[in-house]
């Protein structure tokens, strides 16, 4: 038996039952607010797409310099680099400066979607929002586009509501899929939310938002409970649900747990300055040493499964995608959402769609937080 995986030798699985763990993820969500506030006050008309990924990512890098500045040896870093992905694309758009898109620029109308992440001492706050070039009151979103931000914003509020402990996985799956079809849409297929862990994004938990027949068959059910971390992680499309995949190449990768014994020098030395940069947590190659190289030592490692590819999806031209991303603390007293885009607004995405169900407006309505049973006094002895 491998001396690591006896009880001996296993490291405390570090929760948010420590309020020390919930500083630093607040901290990393502080961070990750305020550069995606950054970016979506930059995403006008005539920005590039290439400048939005690089000042997300400077933001972050920033904000973490001015957080935990006593501890030198605590690891901080960026836990989701800034993908912007415009229109059609519907995630994972995290260019090189060379690379195809990358000069790419922001037209009136244009529906982007922003995604980043920081992460402090390896506990990630992770946000993603939808935002539509041009948008006012004066000029509001309307048609598909509203319809697809509003089914996102909602689906989001009610996962919220439902990660209470207690509940079960396969029953938020239903509540969204239910949400998106009253604004006329569908979650994006294989599209997942995650438990979160220390130094880790995917972790056991689950929540397929729009599974197969065989998918929900074999996928694992699971019961929320207190003291958990939650990436809440909805796109939903006014299409079929089917993205294909894109001819764009894909730029973000994450190291996985799997060991192999790499054979080429490229594959070696490209591992080694992921685990030392990023350790499990998604990377652009624009971040690296050398691009080329890296791009090169990926091929190898991506094909035996010690590196995974964030692959780029497209919708169908003339359909709209969603999207909203969140953290979650699951505690004793309810589900607190730390990382927050732009708040909601139905003056800005008039959307003629709207939830009937009585059921889901119920849950709507519903508390994010817990209410605690109020103790009977106790009679006075006769």
């Amino acid at each position: 038996m491998n001396s690591s995986k006896t009880s001996s030798t296993k490291t405390p699985v570090a929760t948010i039952a420590d309020s020390n763990v919930v500083s630093k993820y607040k901290a990393a969500a502080e961070v990750v607010n305020g550069a995606i506030r950054k970016v979506l006050s930059a995403s006008k008309e005539g920005a590039k797409v290439i400048d939005l990924c690089k000042l997300g990512d400077a933001a972050i890098e920033v904000g973490l310099s001015k957080q935990y500045t006593k501890d030198k040896k605590m690891s901080k870093g960026i836990a989701y680099p800034t993908s912007v992905s415009v229109n059609t694309i519907v995630c994972h758009f995290s260019p090189g400066a060379s690379e195809e898109g990358a000069e790419q620029v922001l037209a009136t109308g244009d529906v982007v979607r922003l995604q980043m992440g920081a992460q402090i001492d390896g506990f990630a706050a992770v946000v993603g929002e939808t935002v539509v070039v041009g948008a006012s009151d004066a000029s509001p979103v309307t048609g598909k586009a509203a319809d697809a931000i509003a089914a996102a914003h909602f689906a989001g509020e009610a996962i919220q509501r439902l990660l209470k402990p207690g509940n079960r996985n396969m029953v938020v799956t239903d509540r969204v899929q239910k949400i998106a079809r009253a604004f006329g849409c569908k979650p994006i297929e294989n599209t997942v939310c995650h438990e979160q862990k220390q130094g880790d994004l995917d972790g056991d938990k689950q929540i397929i938002l729009n599974p197969t027949d065989e998918q929900r068959a074999a996928f694992p059910s699971c019961e929320f409970a207190a003291f958990e971390v939650y990436l809440v992680d909805v796109y939903v499309t006014t299409g079929d649900g089917h993205a294909k995949k894109s001819a764009l190449r894909t730029n973000i990768y994450k190291k996985t747990s799997t060991t192999y014994q790499l054979k080429t020098k490229a594959a070696r030395a490209v591992i080694n300055e992921v685990s030392q940069k990023f350790s499990k947590f998604p990377f652009t190659i624009r971040s690296c040493d050398d691009e080329r190289k890296t791009r090169m030592g990926m091929i190898e490692c991506t094909k035996v499964g010690v590196a995974q590819a964030f692959e780029i999806h497209e919708e169908k031209a003339g359909e709209a995608v969603g999207q909203i991303t969140f953290t979650v603390l699951v505690t004793p007293n309810g589900v607190e959402r730390i990382t927050q885009g732009a708040a909601f607004d139905p003056k800005l995405i008039q959307t003629d769609k709207k939830i009937e169900d009585t059921e889901l407006l119920e849950l709507l309505q519903t508390s994010t937080k817990i209410k605690k049973p109020t103790k009977k006094p106790v009679a006075p002895a006769a």
